[in-house]
């Protein structure tokens, strides 16, 4: 009865993945070789350009500051220049004012520590091309489970790894590719734990057929789901690198429970939804917002410990105002995050490249990370020598691989109307990353934002084109092998062809120099200079 059960709830293609040894290691080749290749992207001339590149001003610096102060402090008056070529003597002692949690920016500072210290632009960006990497590796596998299916896992991976966005942001020492990391990893843990709870049901069921024990209406606890806290804890250190993983949390909650629901009302509880609700929904919401918000403050630590930190000594300084039950480290906190959500909600300033979030999924407003204009060697006989043209050019543009973009937004249609016809788990699984770090942006347009922060969910939109392409293939049972072998062939075109792109764009993603024409001939949009 377990048995039966077990294959009703996952499928036979999922039990098939692990069922031998060979499956097992062939489930890692493919995720293995793909990372390497992102890796490769990702990791030649990463020290390439040796400055400061967009809001790398703000997080490396800031990353330094935490190694040797333990907190953010001042650097003085344009400190760049001696900063890039390894002078920190105009770090101060004076805390000062800062607007994101610390999680990324404490791994920066491990990636400098590790990685040779700040005369290396290297070591500035180690961090995130790790994550970067690694995220390669995790949407494979997280594929390979998601569609039950080596071949398909290996194609999100190689996907993720070619792509624009990704590359710059693996190359790039900004906050967002950590956010990302950490969500993706806490998807992939709600996975693990769909799949777990679903074995523990289908035995715990099993057992009370087998023993003619009739189903309570709720049906059986399941116990500790030790991958939710996993995901609980993977959720924290997202909100501690940017509040918005909270909107993760909520939707990713919300999934899990269904998740739930389903797995009930398939094996046969009377009241499914109810126990779904009560006995997984609850109990999950208030341990995963527990842990999180345990997780959360926990990455303030050295923030509480250090009294010359920006805002610590507010309840000290200010003994009747702010939320008087709190002890007055947390009452400084809580004052501080008033101040820094006022920020967040009113930065208005104008920016060229700021952008609406509707253009993000086509990637219609790309932001220029890096173009130098004066530049020796960009122009003139410094050119010629550089890139064999009169007028060079060198870029780090943050634009997906627009092939791969325009190919995703077509597959959210394909999938959301694959979920609300058919009730496909997996499609609402590939949509709820895009939900979670999408949608919620459109509340958010009146203030300054900017198309890079889709990579936050990025790893979505592969798997929305991941899954639309897996239709195309189709199941292997009752399909015509020549239908089959033909829609395989173009599965393999088009993913071939993202490829090709990506190689295209690849120098003004990492700042090669080119001759001005062959810059030119990669912004395909007005909208993308």
């Amino acid at each position: 009865a377990a048995r039966r059960l077990t294959r009703r709830l996952l499928g036979e293609d999922t039990l098939a993945l692990s069922a031998t040894t060979r499956e097992r290691v062939l489930g890692w080749v493919g995720p293995l070789a793909v990372a390497l290749l992102g890796g490769v992207l990702r990791f030649v001339n990463l020290s390439r350009p040796h400055e400061l590149v967009f809001d790398e001003t703000y997080y490396v610096k800031e990353g330094y500051s935490l190694l040797a102060r333990g907190y953010e402090a001042a650097w003085g008056e344009n400190p760049n220049p001696g900063f890039q070529s390894g002078d920190t003597s105009m770090l101060q002692h004076v805390p000062e004012y800062f607007v994101h949690p610390m999680v990324g920016k404490w791994l920066i500072g491990l990636g400098i520590q590790v990685g040779g210290g700040v005369t290396s632009s290297f070591a500035w960006r180690l961090s995130v091309a790790v994550v970067g990497t690694l995220a390669v590796l995790m949407i494979a596998r997280i594929g390979r489970r998601l569609f039950a299916s080596t071949a398909l896992g290996t194609v999100a991976g190689l996907l993720l790894a070619v792509d624009g966005l990704a590359i710059v942001m693996s190359r790039t020492s900004l906050l967002d590719p950590f956010l990302m990391f950490f969500v993706l990893a806490a998807f992939g843990a709600l996975l693990l734990d769909r799949d777990q709870a679903r074995r523990r049901l289908a035995a715990r069921v099993g057992a009370l057929v087998e023993a003619g024990t009739p189903l309570t209406a709720f049906g059986p606890g399941l116990g500790v789901r030790w991958w939710r806290l996993v995901a609980a804890v993977l959720l924290g250190l997202a909100c501690g690198t940017k509040w918005s993983g909270l909107y993760f949390l909520a939707v990713f909650g919300l999934m899990s429970v269904a998740w739930d629901v389903s797995a009930r009302r398939t094996v046969g509880v009377r009241q499914w939804a109810a126990g779904g609700v009560l006995r997984d929904g609850v109990p999950a919401g208030v341990l995963m917002v527990t842990i999180t918000a345990a997780t959360y403050l926990a990455t303030w630590t050295s923030w509480l410990v250090s009294s010359n930190a920006w805002g610590r000594q507010w309840a000290a300084q200010n003994p009747g105002e702010g939320v008087q039950w709190l002890p007055p480290a947390l009452r400084s906190l809580w004052k501080f995050h008033l101040d820094m959500w006022q920020f967040h909600n009113h930065l208005t300033t104008p920016h060229a490249y700021a952008s609406y979030p509707l253009g993000w999924i086509v990637q219609w407003r790309p932001t220029s990370f890096y173009y130098p204009t004066s530049v020796s060697g960009l122009s003139g006989q410094g050119a010629m020598d550089a890139c064999g043209s009169t007028s060079c050019s060198q870029a780090v543009t943050s634009l997906g691989n627009p092939l791969l973009w325009w190919l995703g937004a077509a597959a959210m249609i394909v999938a959301l109307y694959w979920l609300l016809r058919y009730r496909d788990w997996r499609a609402g699984a590939v949509l709820s990353g895009i939900a979670a770090g999408w949608l919620p942006w459109f509340a958010y347009a009146h203030r300054t934002i900017f198309t890079f922060y889709a990579i936050a969910f990025l790893p979505w939109v592969v798997l929305t084109l991941v899954y639309v392409l897996s239709l195309v293939i189709g199941p292997r049972e009752g399909a015509n092998p020549k239908d089959r072998r033909t829609a395989i062939w173009v599965v393999t075109a088009v993913v071939a062809l993202i490829c090709v792109v990506s190689a295209f764009f690849y120098p003004v993603w990492t700042a090669q120099v080119i001759p001005y024409s062959q810059w030119h001939l990669r912004m395909w949009l007005p909208s993308w200079i």
